[in-house]
């Protein structure tokens, strides 16, 4: 029997995914279970419709994002550190401070998308920021001294 997934179920297929299994696991399991739907010809529209609408939506949130890239690659931000002796310097610039400095100017990027180590020198850094999977853009953090 061919069955539409409703969710990823181990050893059998991912979600939205068309399987032929047998009767009985369908009717016993897949089904009881919500795991699955039987593939008819309108559950099949339904799926290529659902496939259609995702696609544009994950489409829109990359446009979007090369947008704001656009925005944000001249982007520069400058913190201060104390420094000791011979240039020693006492703490560093975290992603959670980066996020709330570009907060400030306006872009709402949460922590986890900046993927870069803990900045704990003096000088000019390169900060990577993940907008998208496919869309990555990269700003200057200049660390002066206090």
């Amino acid at each position: 029997m061919k069955v539409i997934l409703l969710k990823d179920v181990k050893n059998v297929g991912k979600k939205d995914q068309v399987v032929e299994v047998s009767d009985g696991y369908a009717r016993n399991f897949l089904f009881r279970q919500n795991l699955a739907v039987i593939a008819s010809s309108k559950s099949l529209d339904d799926l290529k419709e659902n496939q259609n609408q995702e696609k544009a939506r994950l489409d829109a949130l990359k446009a979007e994002a090369v947008e704001l890239k656009k925005k944000m690659e001249h982007v520069s931000l400058t913190f201060t550190l104390k420094t000791g002796k011979e240039g020693k310097t006492f703490g560093s610039i975290s992603n959670k401070q980066i996020s709330e400095a570009l907060d400030q100017l306006g872009y709402k990027i949460d922590k986890r998308k900046i993927t870069s180590e803990v900045i704990a020198s003096l000088g000019m850094h390169k900060v990577n920021i993940e907008l998208h999977k496919e869309v990555i853009v990269t700003i200057n953090v200049a660390v002066k001294e206090e």
